[in-house]
């Protein structure tokens, strides 16, 4: 073949991967096919080259024909011999990567508006007239200019690439990328090597770099705010936190309220409750409507607080190729800023400390706390919910409270299920009629108050719903209920690491909405 069929051969040939990919939902080349790609380009330059050599070769040793000798009778020596025309070497290793460069930068502008490279490869166009080629097609079959109307092919990538992590991992993902599967089997070095070389890296060289050298230059890379890997990273770990986290079982965000503060600082002190309006009075006829002046009263403050930890990969992690560090690692940290949540709203249950007014959470003067304490049944039960519903408020005016949550230590589930399920009272000499059959209470239980009570008397709570009056409540900062990834960029220290950190607060928003019965021990089965 000659230089010039060689050279098309390899640009047909290129031009199939490219064509390849497109088919495939014009995904990104895998690292094989850049690969190939590559080594048909140094086919392409060699070709280049020997044609470009022929052709100095015609135009400057003896392609010019001199007058013969006879036509020139004046002459009596031969004109001396011209030497052939060389081209330094620079010039031609120039000439050599300003064509590879040419090549490479046609085809990704073709590529991003699905046109056919090989004819303006072949005829030599430069990337401002294939430019100007493609606008020119774009007016007369009328499609937009300058209008983004697909995903950036990187961020696309990396949002494949994501997926594919975390389902090699084990995480479900609902609705995976395009292509992810295809890049799920992808160790954490090729997956290094293909976005380096998506970076411009020579894929070769990549391919022969040592694991330990990769895991240096992925280093490198941490730094970079543009760089693919460590965002691919900084996705995988967020979207996996946001499903573990929602999977942690606690219990306290079934009864609680949530809110949301807008920065640290404690909420001040004009936050108030508004009431004591009094009773319409009759107005006669021609009568005058008497004014009322509206009390108020402070209600408690609320803070956040900031908990958090870190956590790195480390090279043997990446040299081993442990995706674990992705979602188990960052998972666990979930798992337990949430349950830290739940030891910290059932702890203040348990420890009863005194609260904004002075007094404990559960106290005679709150009139939320049964005096004798008992496992819960029948009475018990029917006890604390008339003791709730005989609160009042701020103003002494009465309040509709409706008992909702009934939260107990593991040991009671199976006996309220009977208590609140049976039409009869079990147990009863006459098959007395249960008056708790079906009450609208929801059975929340916790082994935290056992594991707070160790062997002494287990108690357990009766909570209205936030409706008719108000308890517990946990704060976020702006609403944010997940923990927050954020690159620790450390300089000196080996390793990629992330800062884990969650910003909530737990509040006493009033006593009236929660009552206590102390319980008694629970033996141990």
């Amino acid at each position: 073949m000659t230089p010039k069929q060689r050279r098309e051969a390899a640009m047909l040939k290129q031009q199939a991967i490219v064509n390849a990919a497109k088919a495939d939902g014009n995904r990104a080349l895998t690292a094989e096919e850049q690969a190939q790609f590559n080594a048909l380009q140094r086919e392409i330059d060699e070709a280049q080259a020997e044609i470009d050599a022929q052709e100095r070769g015609l135009a400057g040793g003896t392609g010019a024909a001199a007058a013969p000798p006879a036509a020139n009778p004046q002459q009596t020596t031969p004109p001396p011999a011209t030497a052939p025309q060389t081209v330094p070497a620079d010039g031609q290793r120039s000439a050599t990567e300003a064509e590879r460069n040419r090549v490479t930068e046609i085809m990704a502008l073709c590529r991003d508006f699905d046109v056919d490279p090989a004819e303006h490869i072949r005829n030599g166009s430069s990337l401002d007239q294939v430019r100007s080629s493609i606008l020119d097609g774009m007016r007369q079959t009328g499609s937009p200019v300058g209008v983004q109307v697909t995903r950036d092919e990187n961020e696309t990538f990396r949002q494949r690439a994501t997926d594919a992590l975390m389902l090699r991992a084990g995480v479900p993902v609902a609705t995976p990328a395009d292509g992810a599967n295809e890049l799920r089997s992808m160790s954490l070095r090729d997956l290094a090597i293909e976005c380096l070389s998506r970076d411009g890296r020579d894929t070769m060289q990549l391919l022969r770099m040592q694991p330990d050298d990769m895991y240096g230059e992925l280093c490198r890379q941490f730094y970079n705010p543009t760089a693919a890997f460590p965002a691919i990273l900084d996705n995988t770990i967020r979207k996996s936190i946001v499903q573990l986290y929602n999977a942690v079982p606690t219990t306290f965000q079934a009864w609680t309220t949530k809110g949301s503060l807008k920065d640290f600082k404690t909420t001040a002190d004009h936050e108030y409750v508004i009431g004591g309006m009094g009773d319409f009075l009759l107005v006669p006829e021609n009568g005058e409507l008497k004014p009322d002046k509206p009390r108020t009263e402070l209600l408690p403050n609320r803070k956040l607080d900031t908990y958090g930890r870190t956590f790195s990969m480390t090279r043997q992690a990446f040299i081993n190729d442990d995706i674990g560090f992705l979602t188990e690692v960052p998972g666990l940290y979930a798992a337990a800023a949430k349950k830290t949540i739940d030891k910290q709203v059932y702890s203040l249950l348990y420890n009863n400390a005194p609260i904004f007014d002075g007094v404990n959470l559960f106290h005679k003067n709150h009139g939320n706390l049964i005096t004798k304490g008992g496992k819960p049944t029948q009475a018990s039960i029917q006890a604390i919910i008339l003791q709730m519903q005989h609160q009042r408020d701020q103003f002494g005016e009465a309040i509709y409270i409706t008992p909702q949550h009934i939260i107990v230590p593991v040991g009671y589930e199976f006996e309220l299920a009977v208590i609140l399920h049976s039409a009869q009272v079990v147990g009863s000499n006459n098959n007395d009629i249960n008056p708790l059959y079906n009450y609208p209470i929801n059975i929340i239980q916790t082994p935290v108050l056992n594991a707070l009570a160790g062997d002494k008397e287990v108690p357990w709570f009766m909570v209205a719903n936030t409706a008719s009056a108000k308890h517990i409540q946990v704060d976020y900062l702006n609403g944010q209920e997940t923990p927050t990834v954020r690159r620790m960029e450390t300089p000196g220290v080996l390793g990629f690491q992330w800062d884990i950190y969650l910003d909530w607060g737990i509040a006493v928003r009033d006593f009236r909405g929660i009552a206590k019965n102390p319980g008694e021990k629970i033996a141990a089965e």
